[in-house]
């Protein structure tokens, strides 16, 4: 069978299984886009191209599928830049395809030109730039096996336009043939043996989940391997919701603002059991200081984490879900349960911080001030119960985290290594596509809100009805704490505006549903009438105080020991 390049990639894209495109046509990728009319994968236009990549990313967070976007070349390829970087910090399988100049073109400074393999090189798995359209098929295939196998990732093919016009015989091959990408997923046999011994020798162990748990789709396995031995979970912000935060041994987000007994039991265990996670400088704060007196289990599938920061007694590099499962029969062969160490201790030391330190803010009873926090806690107590939560990048973030109740995985969709700022509003729009029975909430700055917000016209354009809560305190709130903190309260370039723009007014230009709440009494309302709109997406700015700031906190660069708590709840534990 006869076909274009074109032609040949939009069926092997059906060939994926593909099912949503996010995307924004222009000249080099022009071709490609007429067969989509006679396609059954839906594509979804977006207003800029960013917003294709962060579409993409959050319906693979919360599908486990990989999203797909396409753009044209030249500022379309750098627009898609940073969400590129951003999956590939985040470890989130997205498939980009940019258009390009033609190939005799290549090199000449053409119009919309750019070396899109070349710029996008630092920050994919692995990226294609195809000459032959006979190859179209088999590097798709390539293409969707390298973004979802061993670490997942961002890849990317660019196709120029005369490929894409050229014609080729169709074929589908039948399997993926790449020699030097073989990813390791099975962990070594002694050195799980070598992790069962140290579980069973150690008294203050705890857990260091990472987002690597639910790549992996091993929260079941994280479950059982937490039951057997009664060690305590803390969820990074990457992996909340990979295990309950109603569990009796889940102690929530550790980390620069996590709570106090999550990172201080990180400092004072015996023993630290890294699951997918990478010991980010977010989580450790002062490497040197960080849990001192722990021996230290390090189970991932990238052999590039182990030894990078830490130094690992027992590295062992493979699935994560296959490596647990086997440290799982390993304890129950050296005999399970029964043969655990008292651990009552820890737990009770764990308990006291928890009782002594807990999250805390104060809403008063009185007046308009709206505190943030407040705002989500009537958020979340009001939500369906599996509501997806997405974030961008901020306080609003922190309090996003901390303050939810997050009891299935797949439920939580943030931009985590690269924080971008600007991720909810179109990772929302893609969450809601991937996951369209579940209610899907994005809690926004309003510095954040203003950088990807006509992605709102996207989703009611294509009826696509996520709801957005703003946490309006008109600042760059991260940044203006910070020089609150540590500049002297130089508060420079911070400001905002209470006023400008006028959120409600925007959104309803926009087609969605605008409110704007300004005191505690109307949070409730505004809230249920959200949730009561399926129709359209809604979009509520609560003008929440601005000087609230979120704790705990680690300063940057400075020990776990440091973490600053709410100067309510004074120096305890230091």
């Amino acid at each position: 069978m006869k076909l274009t390049g074109a032609q040949a990639l939009i069926k092997s894209l059906e060939m994926q299984e593909v099912e949503v495109l996010f995307g924004l046509p222009g000249g080099a990728i022009l071709p490609v886009y007429d067969p989509i009319i006679d396609s059954p994968i839906r594509h979804i236009l977006v207003r800029h191209e960013q917003g294709a990549g962060h579409m993409a990313e959050g319906y693979a967070q919360v599908t486990g599928r990989p999203g797909v976007a396409m753009v044209t070349s030249g500022p379309a390829a750098t627009n898609i830049v940073t969400p590129l970087c951003n999956a590939y910090m985040d470890s989130t399988p997205i498939v980009v395809i940019t258009g390009q100049v033609a190939s005799t073109a290549i090199g000449t400074d053409a119009f919309q030109e750019c070396d899109t393999t070349g710029i996008t090189m630092p920050v994919t798995k692995h990226n294609w730039l195809i000459t032959d359209a006979q190859d179209i098929p088999r590097v798709v295939k390539e293409a969707f096996h390298v973004a979802t196998t061993g670490r997942p990732g961002p890849v990317l093919v660019d196709l120029p336009k005369d490929v894409a016009n050229a014609p080729m015989d169709w074929y589908w091959p039948d399997i993926v043939d790449l020699p030097g990408y073989k990813p390791t997923t099975r962990g070594h046999p002694r050195m799980i043996r070598e992790a069962a011994r140290l579980i069973g020798e150690s008294h203050r162990p705890v857990i260091y989940a990472g987002g690597g748990i639910l790549k992996a789709h091993a929260a079941e396995a994280l479950r059982e391997l937490v039951d057997m031995t009664g060690i305590p979970v803390v969820t990074t912000l990457m992996a909340r919701g990979a295990f309950p935060d109603s569990h009796e041994l889940c102690l929530g987000m550790p980390g620069m603002h996590g709570n106090y007994t999550a990172v201080t039991s990180m400092q004072k265990c015996d023993l630290l059991i890294a699951l997918g996670s990478r010991f980010d400088d977010r989580v450790t704060g002062k490497v040197s200081a960080f849990a001192p007196d722990a021996k230290i289990i390090h189970v991932d599938i990238d052999p590039a984490e182990l030894n990078k920061v830490k130094r690992p007694d027992v590295p062992i590099v493979g699935d994560c879900r296959l490596v647990i499962e086997e440290i799982n029969k390993a304890i129950r062969d050296q005999g399970g349960t029964e043969a655990q160490p008292d651990r009552s201790a820890w737990i009770d030391q764990l308990r006291t911080w928890q009782k002594q330190y807990p999250l805390h803010y104060e809403q008063p009873e009185t007046g308009n001030t709206l505190k943030p926090q407040f705002a989500l806690e009537r958020l979340r107590d009001n939500a369906p119960d599996d509501t997806i939560l997405v974030a961008g990048v901020g306080q609003h973030q922190m309090w996003s985290s901390q303050y939810w109740r997050f009891e299935e995985p797949y439920t939580w969709v943030n931009s985590g290594g690269l924080g971008t700022m600007g991720f909810a509003v179109p990772a929302a729009v893609g969450a809601k596509v991937g996951q369209p029975g579940k209610t899907v909430w994005a809690v926004d700055g309003d510095g954040c809100f203003q950088m990807t917000a006509q992605e709102l016209v996207t989703a009611a354009t294509e009826r696509i009805p996520i709801k957005v809560a703003i946490l309006n305190n008109a600042y760059l709130g991260m940044v203006r704490q910070w020089q609150e903190l540590f500049y002297e309260e130089r508060y420079s370039e911070v400001y905002l505006s209470p006023h400008l723009p006028d959120y409600k007014m925007w959104a309803e230009a926009m087609g969605c549903e605008g409110m704007r709440v300004e005191s505690p009494e109307e949070v409730d309302a505004a809230i249920d009438k959200a949730n009561g709109i399926d129709d359209r997406p809604v979009v509520i700015d609560f003008r929440v105080d601005y000087r609230e700031k979120v704790y705990p906190m680690v300063p940057a660069g400075g020990s776990n020991d440091d973490i600053i708590l709410d100067p309510s709840q004074g120096e305890g534990g230091r």
